[in-house]
């Protein structure tokens, strides 16, 4: 029935492009996939990097796995299927903002490789970028910032992501944050340092314009 329904539905374009847009915005567009452990800093960084952003001038919005669960994912829970399901929705919006001319940030744990992959792949070739947030479980445990550890260790949580489900950490992500080492101002420099390295940010692009 779903094959047969999406012969009948038709791609409506715009007539203003991604480019159009990028050039109003004066940068580039792309999804930064933030990805790892609960507790690893992925909301935290997602929210000084989106303020560094701001602060150049960069168009950007957060997509926080949490606060999407409250409403476009509420109805999602956390077993295999729906946390791919979870992740695919979260791509699919990402791929839309990252068309909006945004800078759209991903902060989601996002568990399972394959789904990453998936995103990936129904991205543009160099709009995802996968950004590893990697964290001990140990510093995870001992951060705790949500309380999920103690619920889990205390029975309260049954499936939880490092502990007794499983993670899957990116074998070749664009960068590796290293937040159990790095200060968040440290890790939001490599991350803008990436962006000025793939000529993303406002200033490359301005200077293409010019020349």
């Amino acid at each position: 029935m779903k094959e047969e329904n999406e012969k009948h539905i038709a791609w409506h374009s715009s007539y203003i492009t991604r480019e159009d847009r990028e050039r109003s915005n004066g940068h580039r567009s792309c999804i930064l996939w933030l990805t790892g452990l609960s507790g690893s800093g992925k909301s935290t960084l997602a929210a000084a990097i989106e303020k560094e952003l701001y602060r150049q001038q960069c168009r950007s919005y957060i997509l926080d796995g949490d606060n999407l669960r409250h409403g476009i994912n509420r109805d999602l829970g956390f077993d295999p299927e729906d946390r791919s399901e979870n992740i695919r929705r979260i791509g699919e919006l990402a791929k839309l903002l990252a068309d909006a001319g945004m800078i759209t940030i991903v902060a989601a744990i996002s568990p399972y490789r394959q789904d990453r992959d998936n995103v990936r792949a129904v991205c543009k070739p160099g709009d995802f970028v996968e950004v590893y947030v990697q964290c001990t479980v140990e510093e995870c445990e001992r951060r705790d910032p949500k309380g999920l550890y103690k619920k889990v260790r205390s029975g309260e949580i049954k499936h939880f992501t490092g502990i007794s489900a499983p993670y899957e950490p990116p074998l070749q992500a664009e960068l590796v944050l290293r937040t159990d080492e790095l200060t968040v101002s440290d890790s939001v420099i490599e991350v803008m340092s990436y962006i000025r390295s793939r000529q993303l940010d406002r200033a490359s692009l301005e200077k293409e314009m010019e020349s």
